[in-house]
């Protein structure tokens, strides 16, 4: 098709942000509800309805439960042959709540969602709003790319809530294990050397992962948590039940590290007698490599409403699941900030900011930053080629696996 001129994405630009701030009170109300209501993995079904709902109520086509997860949801909007994606999160963290603020994000991909869908004809896209559930366990983007969710997509975007304004970040790979040692009950005064104990398996684990740690590189992170090991002081545990979860700079990275805790397990389980049993948690996630040309236009779009983003290319942040969908396909995940008075991610005062003025201001400023980089995509001749050349490609690769 041909791509839209400068006049129509000057219009387009212009009406992503009138529409979003007629939804102003739709999009806060839907930040503050997900914030009153917290959700977590995979069992956000009060959430995705919320957000599904408002998304059919604007005429968009939703299917729910795709992949799969029933939590998860694909709405769509126009037949343009430039797919864009907003992904859009919600699920909360245990006991804390909305602790990373997917409340916000979330309200801000619908925001963006609606914004790009007023204008799809115009642009020659189809909008397509993604609810992906698990992003703080199993990892719901990396499933619903496996499953073939974004396989029609040219670029994938969303926004993060944090302290300040910031793009370009990577993010570290992670990987996780369920870990159980089996080992035999004994009495543990009368006969223990019967026993095979699974808490000196587990305590083993632990103390070599710790002196391993000295070795890996920097960026490597190992961190553990035991759930059981036994349940009476008198008796030899049979069972014991932890898991380890690996950061690292590079999914590359991540194999190494992952090839050493392993040892460090098996030793344990050779050194005590006990049986392992390493189950992969969920989807490994991959460092976040964001796309240049959406950055920049991110960018633009946030210092036209008065933010000034921190460029952060070349430093890591924690771990987030579109990381996958970025070693796939162009992907933009900026943060966008509001004052939490120094609180930080994960923490139950990060959370009581969720929705606060400066939340529901981020939730509008990213919506409508995140939709003007969609104009701006469909709206670049040179851009739009080059997305869907990429797309293309895919498509042929894939074609070609046997």
């Amino acid at each position: 098709m041909t791509t839209p001129t400068a006049t129509v994405r000057d219009r387009a630009l212009a009406e992503v942000a009138d529409i979003v701030r007629a939804h102003e009170q739709s999009l806060v109300g839907l930040s503050h509800s997900l914030h009153a209501e917290p959700e977590t993995a995979m069992r956000e079904h009060r959430s995705a309805a919320k957000i599904a709902f408002i998304a059919e109520d604007a005429g968009f086509e939703v299917t729910r439960g795709v992949a799969g997860l029933p939590t998860a949801f694909v709405a769509t909007h126009g037949n343009g042959d430039l797919v864009v994606a907003l992904c859009a999160e919600y699920d909360a963290l245990p006991d804390i709540g909305h602790a990373c603020g997917h409340n916000v994000n979330g309200a801000a991909s619908v925001g963006a969602a609606l914004g790009l869908a007023a204008v799809a004809d115009a642009l020659g896209i189809t909008v397509k709003l993604v609810g992906t559930p698990a992003e703080e366990d199993i990892g719901g983007k990396a499933l619903l790319l496996e499953a073939g969710v974004f396989d029609d997509v040219a670029a994938a975007l969303m926004a993060h809530a944090a302290p300040e304004d910031s793009v370009g970040a990577s993010s570290l790979a992670i990987g996780a294990w369920d870990v159980v040692y089996r080992g035999k009950p004994a009495h543990a005064a009368l006969a223990p050397w019967e026993g095979v104990n699974a808490l000196d398996a587990i305590a083993l684990a632990h103390t070599a992962v710790g002196l391993l740690r000295q070795q890996l590189p920097p960026g490597t992170l190992v961190h553990d948590v035991v759930f059981e090991a036994g349940r009476a002081v008198n008796v030899i545990p049979e069972m014991a039940r932890a898991r380890y979860e690996l950061r690292a700079r590079t999914t590359e990275d991540l194999d190494h590290a992952r090839r050493r805790v392993r040892a460090c397990l098996e030793a344990a389980a050779l050194a005590t007698g006990a049986e392992l049993e390493l189950t992969a948690h969920g989807a490994d996630f991959a460092d976040l490599r964001q796309d240049e040309f959406l950055t920049a236009a991110y960018t633009r779009a946030a210092r036209s409403l008065g933010r000034d983003p921190v460029d952060r290319r070349g430093e890591v942040m924690a771990s987030t699941d579109m990381g996958n969908v970025s070693h796939v396909l162009p992907a933009l995940h900026p943060t966008i900030g509001y004052d939490t008075e120094g609180a930080h991610h994960h923490t139950a005062s990060f959370a009581r900011y969720g929705n606060s003025p400066g939340a529901d201001r981020a939730v509008l400023d990213a919506a409508t930053a995140l939709a003007r980089v969609g104009v701006e995509l469909a709206t670049d001749a040179e851009q739009r080629r080059r997305c869907l050349a990429l797309l293309a490609d895919r498509r042929r690769t894939e074609t070609a696996s046997p």
